[in-house]
Order: structure tokens, then sequence, then C-alpha cells
């Protein structure tokens, strides 16, 4: 099996199906199941924290028992079940518990595929952003998949389209796979991966951790409320999801060439473009309320999430040893991905129900701190 090929591809089914989660979810529970935003918002807060929860400690935990292609299978499995026991849920008790649940394991599924692309990246086999321009590229199609059927069926579509997206990427994980992944822990193996504190040790991790906790976290707003404020501008849903993509094409583009594009730059050159990038991006959308705006707005994607994603992967890859590599994007996943997203659609509901401009203008409290922490770290710690 050629591994850049098996990466690509993992990544495309992957990132597919959360092209229906990421962008569609909040919307869902607020069309099909008739929320308000402010419930749905605090119910999708809690799955964050959930997610939290799983990639921080669950999956590390499994990685020290279970091969990378299992860890995989089983969540994909569970994630399926917990689609499907959406269906007849109605109340709000039954939506937040089955979130929970849901929470737990899909979300899980990032930190296990990226780990295993940080590990055929540290043997040098493939090149990471090639193939995780495949994984934006799935996103894209499934953004536009939902857009039409949405426009046909309603947003019904959304959780039969990700029921379908998990069966193939269960049906992906019974096809060949890399010998690495296949590899299951040895006691020597589970010894050094048993604990985080040499990952702690690592003197730069820690500032790290909390620049893309600031930086991935700024993009809660845009997550949850990204489809319903396009709606509020009077887009149609059909163009909603060409419009979502928008920010995903110039995704790709940078992950394309991100193996050789500011390949000189230093992890921290690259945070800061992000950060900068990602300020510009909120107060253009609150100062001008308008489609026209936010469609422009959409191309600094690429520095917001892109940039901050490949720097944070280049210090991993480039500044830890293999056998953290499972914590650390366990922590990422968790705290940059879930928990901060977390901690800010608890109060981007309210601000959207005060104003939706004011739910993106206050993503600018994390990434200015992130700024100034990177300007005062980055001579002294080296990163």
């Amino acid at each position: 099996m050629n591994n850049q090929r098996w990466l690509s591809q993992s990544f495309f089914v992957f990132f597919f199906t959360w092209g229906i989660f990421l962008p569609y979810w909040t919307g869902w529970l607020v069309q099909a199941k008739n929320l308000t935003v402010a419930d749905a918002s605090m119910i999708m807060a809690f799955g964050l924290v959930a997610r939290a929860v799983a990639t921080m400690f669950v999956f590390p935990f499994m990685s020290k028992f279970m091969s990378n292609k299992k860890i995989i299978i089983t969540f994909t499995i569970l994630s399926l079940v917990a689609a499907v026991i959406y269906i007849p849920a109605t109340s709000n008790m039954s939506l937040l518990l089955i979130t929970l649940l849901f929470s737990l394991v899909y979300p899980t599924l990032m930190p296990a595929i990226e780990s295993g692309a940080s590990s055929l990246v540290q043997q040098g086999r493939v090149h990471y952003g090639r193939s995780r321009s495949y994984g934006s590229g799935g996103f894209v199609i499934a953004v536009l998949i939902i857009s039409m059927l949405t426009g046909v069926w309603g947003e019904q579509a959304i959780l039969w389209s990700m029921i379908v997206g998990l069966l193939f990427l269960l049906i992906k994980q019974f096809m060949p796979t890399p010998v690495i992944l296949l590899t299951k822990p040895s006691k020597e193996d589970r010894k050094q991966k048993l604990s985080m504190k040499g990952l702690w040790q690592v003197k730069t991790f820690p500032v790290v951790l909390m620049i893309v906790f600031l930086l991935q976290g700024a993009h809660a707003a845009y997550y949850n409320y990204g489809y319903i404020y396009l709606q509020e501008l009077g887009v149609n849903p059909f163009y909603i999801g060409m419009i979502i993509n928008i920010a995903v094409i110039f995704e790709i583009l940078y992950f394309m060439k991100a193996d050789t594009f500011l390949s000189k730059w230093r992890p921290s050159s690259l945070f800061l473009l992000a950060g900068v990038g990602s300020t510009l991006r909120w107060v253009m959308i609150f100062i001008f309320p308008n489609v026209a705006m936010f469609i422009i707005s959409q191309a600094l994607h690429a520095l917001s999430f892109g940039v901050a994603h490949i720097a944070f992967i280049r210090y991993l890859t480039r500044s830890l040893p293999q056998e953290q590599i499972a914590n650390a994007q366990g922590l990422y996943s968790g705290l940059a991905l879930s928990l901060s997203t977390a901690i800010l659609t608890f109060g981007g509901g309210y601000l959207y129900e005060i104003q939706p401009g004011l739910a993106f203008l206050g993503m600018i409290v994390c990434t200015i701190p992130a700024i100034i922490l990177i300007i005062m770290t980055r001579k002294s710690l080296k990163y």
C-alpha cells in the first residue's frame, strides 16, 4: 500500500464527514430538531467539552494498547451507532445525551488519523500538506453536496448524509494499511507513552499549546453560526455551501504548497501570521455585516486555520519524540480544537442573540492575546 495514497484517502473520507458535521450540525439541531439558537449552542458546547475529554484522555490511553487502525475502526463503529440513535430523538435532554455520546467517539477519529500522519511524516515517507489537501477537498465536496441535498429534502438530509459518510469511512478501514499503523504498542512503548510528563518537560510545548488553544478556539463563531448567519443575510441554502467552501478552497491551496511554501519560516512566525489574519477576519465580518464582505473574509481561513495548523504539525514533527506524538495530538485536538471552541461557544450563543456580528467580533478575545504571547516568547524560546 502506498503510504501517501493511504493517507490522502483517509483524510478525504474523514473530512468528508467533517464537512457535514462542522458547518451544519448546529443548524441541523435548530432547523430539523426545532431548537433555539441558544439551546443548540449550549448542546454543542457541552458536546465540545465531551470531545475535549475524549481526545485528551481516551485516545492517548487507547493508543497505548491498540494499533492505530483498530482505534479508527472502533471509533467509526461507535460513531455510526450514535448517529443512528439521533433519528428518533426529539427532546432537548435526549439530544443533549446523544450529542455527548457522539462527541465522545466521532471527533476522536481526527487525532487518530493525524497521529498516524505524524508517524508517517517522521519516517520521511509522506508529504503532510499534500495529503491534508485531499482532506480539505473532501470537506469542500461534502459542503456542496449537503447544500444541494438540504435544498431538496431539507435539513433532515444532514443526518442521513453523516450516516452514509461514516459507512464509507468504515469500509475504508478494511482496505490495506501502512505497516506502522498496524503495529500494536509493545510493553516498552507503553511505558514511554504512559505518562505525559516527558511532553510537559519540553519547555516550548506548553507555550505552543496555549497559542493553538487561542488561535483555533477563535473559530467557534464561524463553525457554529456561519451557516445560520448566512441564512439571516438571506442567502439561498444552495449558495451557502458555495460560500462556506471558499474558505476551504483557500485552505486547500495553502496545504498543497505547505511543504515548500514558507518552509523556512519557524513555527512561531507562522503562528504570528495566523493570529494577524484571524483578527482581521473577525473584525471585517463585524464592521461590514453583508454577504460580499463575508465572502472576502473567507480567504483569510487559509491564515486563521491553515497556517496555524501547519505550524503546529511542523513543530510536532520537528521538536517532539515519536512516542509522545499521540499524547500531543490528543491534547491538541482536546484543548485547541475542542475545549477552547466549547468555552467560546457558551458565550457566543448569547452574543449572537444580541447581534450576530458580535459573536464574530468576540473571537478577538483569543487572537489578540495569542499575538502578544507569540511576540513575548518567540525569541527567548526559539520555537
